[in-house]
């Protein structure tokens, strides 16, 4: 199976602390550096997604309203 250009998946795993270490690929691919900041979004039925940081106040705009 190939995976289609521009798509990822990686697993992680929740340490004793509820932390997560992203990939390498995955900050490499989406230029996460250390220090960063991220938002990470959650709907109890559709699960949770981390935005790219490009498109926080895009997302702070339609979450929180202009």
């Amino acid at each position: 199976m190939t995976k289609p250009e521009g798509k990822y998946a990686w697993t992680v795993t929740v340490g004793t602390k509820g932390q997560i270490v992203l990939p390498k690929e995955a900050r490499d691919v989406f230029d996460i550096k250390p220090g960063d900041t991220l938002i990470i979004l959650g709907d109890k039925d559709q699960g949770m997604a981390i935005p790219p940081k490009n498109q926080f106040s895009d997302f702070f705009g339609k979450i929180f309203g202009k």
